[in-house]
């Protein structure tokens, strides 16, 4: 394999996952360890990738990759964290459900429910459950963000607060080390927030290749939720994050 090809190789399996091992490229890639160190520092020279010991991720750059994008990136641990997310939801409650590719997964996985009042600020979402027998579906009033079909904007934020549900669950574009939950659109952080607030319960979900991106704006802190739905790829460090700041995480 040409070193351009695999340079391009690399960044869609990062693409895909959001961040890997050396190991991990190695064995995808079938080449060695140390080729794949001189292939991330290129691509960490080229500003297309960021280092950590061990592996790589990708860039976080201030836009959030594309939805389309965004579906095909650890998608079966999505599924499995939005099965794992609906099973923390009784019959009989509200919810609200922010924008999302992981929170889409948890809404899909509500189709059994009964009696679920359902609050999104998601065009896509709505879309998706408008059907369900079992949940009485609302959309607050706001601009639709094109790149995802998001609604946003003061009449959100208003609409919003009218509410106090029982379970919020959102999702976010990165976890910090230091526990920040970030993301990129401040109009879609307010709303995030405002979700947040008003909700008795707050669940977090949100993939395993989160954990140490980085994204320009804080929604929050660990501390503010109280469940964080992720995958069996969770790391060690995450775990005692959680742990230090008593949230409780349940992996799928």
């Amino acid at each position: 394999m040409k070193s351009e090809q695999r340079l391009e190789n690399i960044i869609k399996l990062l693409t895909k996952s959001g961040r890997a091992s050396v190991e991990e490229l190695s064995a995808d890639l079938g080449v060695t360890p140390q080729t794949i160190r001189r292939d991330l520092g290129t691509l960490a020279e080229d500003n297309r990738v960021v280092r950590f010991h061990g592996g790589a991720s990708l860039l976080a750059g201030i836009e959030y990759t594309g939805y389309e994008a965004r579906q095909n990136i650890a998608e079966a641990q999505k599924t499995r964290i939005g099965d794992a997310c609906a099973k923390l939801i009784p019959d009989n409650v509200a919810v609200m459900i922010n924008s999302g590719t992981t929170t889409s997964a948890v809404a899909r996985a509500l189709v059994h429910h009964k009696g679920l009042r359902v609050v999104t600020d998601s065009v896509k979402i709505s879309d998706e459950i408008k059907d369900f027998p079992g949940v009485d579906l609302m959309v607050p009033g706001g601009r639709v963000r094109p790149s995802d079909g998001s609604i946003v904007g003061h009449q959100a934020v208003e609409f919003i607060s009218q509410f106090r549900p029982d379970f919020a669950i959102f999702g976010v574009a990165a976890i910090s080390h230091d526990g920040a939950l970030l993301d990129y659109d401040i109009a879609e952080v307010s709303v995030v927030r405002a979700m947040m607030k008003y909700a008795r319960n707050t669940i977090l979900c949100a993939d395993s290749s989160k954990f140490q991106k980085m994204a320009p704006i804080r929604v929050a802190d660990l501390d503010d939720i109280n469940v964080l739905v992720t995958d069996t790829r969770c790391s060690e460090v995450l775990r005692q994050l959680c742990q230090n700041k008593k949230v409780r995480v349940v992996e799928a």
